[in-house]
Order: C-alpha cells, then sequence, then structure tokens
C-alpha cells in the first residue's frame, strides 16, 4: 500500500512538473534591475576603443551627483563592456554595443566601479 502511494504522488509531481511554465536559472549572472524612471538623472558614455582609454574609459570618469540619481551607462564603443560595482553595489551585466544600463543611487558615498571584461577601466560615482 505504501508503494502504491509514493508511485500515485511521484506521478502527480511528474505530472504537475512537466504541466507548469518550468524555466531554469540562466547560467550567467543577470544584471541588477534598472530603476523606474522618474527622479533625477545623469549618464556616462562608454566611448569608441574603451578598453584602452583605463580611467577615461567611462565619461564622465568621475561621476558627481545627489542621492536619488539614476545613472544610464551608454556604450557607444564596438566591444561589449560592463558596469561592475567594486563592492557590492552592481553588477550591469555585459552591455553589448549601442546598449545601455541603468542604476538608481539610493545612497551617499563613493563607489569606484570598473568594467569586468577589460579590468582597466575604472570610474568612481560620487553620491552627495
Amino acid at each position: 500500500m505504501l508503494s502504491f502511494r509514493l508511485a500515485v504522488v511521484s506521478a502527480i509531481l511528474v505530472f504537475a512538473i512537466a504541466c507548469g511554465d518550468y524555466s531554469p536559472s540562466p547560467a550567467s549572472p543577470t544584471p541588477t534591475p534598472s530603476p523606474t524612471p522618474g527622479g533625477p538623472s545623469s549618464s556616462v558614455v562608454i566611448p569608441v576603443g574603451a578598453e584602452s582609454l583605463g580611467n577615461r574609459a567611462f565619461v564622465p570618469d568621475d561621476l558627481n551627483i545627489t542621492v536619488g540619481t539614476t545613472v544610464t551607462w551608454m556604450n557607444t564603443d564596438s566591444t561589449s563592456h560592463t558596469s561592475t560595482s567594486d563592492g557590492a553595489g552592481w553588477n550591469s551585466g555585459t552591455v553589448a554595443p549601442g546598449r545601455q544600463f541603468s542604476f538608481a543611487f539610493q545612497t551617499a558615498g563613493t563607489f569606484p566601479y570598473h568594467c569586468a571584461i577589460h579590468p582597466g577601466m575604472v570610474g568612481t560615482v560620487v553620491v552627495r
């Protein structure tokens, strides 16, 4: 009787999984979600040839903003890049050429960041 119940429960589970909307988790890290627009905003451009520009690879390389500002990184290069916080702040994931990534800064501080693909590309966001 116990084996019959186990068989029924197993069949129900197999059926539920097969009929469900199962999506495996992505293999690569997903970018931090973009904020809802509406507050102050600022932008950083990733120019052509950025991987060889070091601390000039993000324009401006030192961005000064106020709390609540949404920063949008725009990749105008022909190569993919990232905007990755040196701390636990944000990670854009891969930003393909012509694409962008936005992040809202909700706390004051100094936030250094880099491109995870081209580690020599560095910048800083200062939030007051």
